[in-house]
């Protein structure tokens, strides 16, 4: 069955939230859980709008806070598919908090999720291929397959001598 592919832009998804009392811990500050659930949705969203079917998650990488977000700002969480492989799709996050009454937007955090596309038995279907435009999609296109690479070594689905993307790296 021939897929067809999509341009990167056409995943991309804003998903704005405002961070209310139930949402903070005890020091104010937006809950991790809270923000990852909130990152999860989102970077579905991307998933489903490139492959035209539902997605679950497989996995999440390397998510860092970097500033909190703090009770009463707004958060702001941009996802865009990054690269297609067989059944299952890279996505980028990247996450901004808002504080409205100073007029000030800054940098919280960002991560990879990964996405697999489900056919109406739950079971893997294939994805159309993504094509990147611009030089930053086509930067986060290549690093993709490394990056696969690596989640496949560290979660034992491949052995670190078959990661021919990884090895030229440091060769």
């Amino acid at each position: 069955m021939e897929m067809e592919g999509k341009k990167a832009s056409e995943s991309f998804v804003v998903m704005n939230e405002l961070v209310l009392p139930n949402d903070t811990n005890v020091f104010g500050n937006l809950m991790g859980g809270r923000l990852m659930y909130w990152m999860d949705i989102a970077a579905g969203m991307a998933a489903s709008k490139h492959c035209n079917a539902p997605c679950m998650t497989a996995s999440v990488d390397n998510l860092s806070f970097k500033n909190p977000i703090k009770l009463g700002n707004v958060v702001h969480i941009e996802a865009q598919v990054t690269r297609a492989f067989n059944t299952s799709m890279e996505i980028y996050i990247k996450v901004w908090g808002e504080d409205n009454l100073h007029q000030y937007k800054y940098e919280s955090n960002e991560a990879y999720f990964t996405f697999v596309a489900l056919d109406p038995n739950r079971r893997p279907r294939p994805v159309g291929q993504l094509m990147p435009e611009t030089p930053h999609e086509q930067t986060l296109f290549e690093g993709a397959l490394r990056r696969r690479q690596l989640r496949l070594i560290l979660s034992g689905k491949m052995k670190p001598e078959d990661a021919d993307e990884l090895k030229a790296l440091f060769v």
